[in-house]
């Protein structure tokens, strides 16, 4: 996720940028609130933060007509109202630039035929061959895709007890948990995994292929979790017309482009070259109790035994 200052200076806009990387959602939130630092103009996080400050009354509406390039978007992303927390009271208050599915990475000397199911993670002929991410977040919402379930952001309690239960039958199939792309990248070719959660989708894909790796990745059939990051303009932007300058910017041709060739990204204008326009993705929303499942993940994670669940 990245925040930007702008203070007037030269160049196309005649405006000089200051560019802050932050390196988790919480310490973008901390940055965020009065009296943290310095105040941003525009920032970049996923779908399920910006409804988080659009409720905290942070962000500024922003005025579509003054940022022209939305009208590239693939149709997908100019449907705002499908995507959950850009809109409020009728107000646009966030554009997506720029995204991953969370799909199935394959080895394929290992699997030669795609797998089709995100239940292929939990099959017997992968034992300790198979990565997953470290976070219960999005392990119970994947598992809920591969459940069925209708919303895996939003569980009740007997859900919540069935998912429990199968992310610890996963145990069984897991060479390791992973946390960073280089970390998965790194062990998925030294100890030959045949199967990975892919968290970073598409940018991992990229990284292993670099690496020398020859793998696929597919969008499985129950459907893919997707984080969809997405510029927005805050309350306190000192220059707004600039801050509405900078995400058409973000949006041209050859700006877009180059998420895709540097980090292998997926963005807004361009089909993504490793799934189907038609794959089911599911943007990431905020979830019914994220404590709770990081609670219950840490124990899973740990080896704690199931009858104690």
């Amino acid at each position: 996720m990245t925040a930007s200052k702008f203070s007037i200076r030269k160049s196309r806009y005649h405006a000089k940028v200051e560019v802050t990387l932050i390196d988790s959602d919480e310490s973008l939130h901390d940055r965020m609130q009065a009296g943290a630092g310095p105040q941003f103009d525009v920032f970049a996080a996923n779908t399920a933060e910006i409804e988080r400050y659009s409720r905290e009354n942070l962000l500024a509406p922003l005025d579509l007509a003054s940022i022209p390039n939305t009208k590239r978007q693939l149709p997908r992303f100019r449907d705002l109202a499908s995507i959950g927390g850009l809109i409020r009271d009728g107000n646009v208050y966030a554009i997506p630039f720029t995204y991953s599915s969370m799909g199935l990475i394959y080895d394929r000397k290992q699997i030669p035929v795609a797998p089709r199911s995100m239940n292929e993670l939990w099959n017997p002929r992968y034992r300790g061959k198979v990565l997953d991410f470290n976070s219960g977040q999005h392990n119970y919402s994947f598992a809920a895709l591969a459940l069925g379930y209708a919303d895996p952001f939003q569980l009740n309690a007997s859900q919540m007890r069935t998912i429990t239960r199968k992310l610890i039958d996963l145990r069984r199939n897991l060479l390791a948990y992973y946390t960073l792309p280089e970390e998965a990248a790194a062990v998925f070719i030294e100890h030959k995994a045949a199967l990975m959660f892919g968290n970073y989708g598409t940018q991992q894909v990229a990284m292993l292929r670099r690496a020398g790796a020859d793998v696929g990745y597919v969008i499985p059939d129950e459907g893919a979790l997707a984080w969809l990051d997405c510029w927005a303009m805050t309350k306190s932007a000192a220059n707004q017309p600039l801050a509405l300058a900078w995400i058409n910017y973000m949006l041209e041709p050859h700006v877009s482009e180059q998420l895709t060739q540097r980090q292998g990204l997926a963005n807004t204008l361009n089909a993504d070259p490793e799934s189907s326009e038609h794959a089911h993705i599911v943007w990431i929303e905020p979830v019914e109790d994220g404590r709770r499942r990081e609670a219950l993940w840490s124990r899973i994670v740990s080896g704690d035994r199931p009858e104690r669940f």
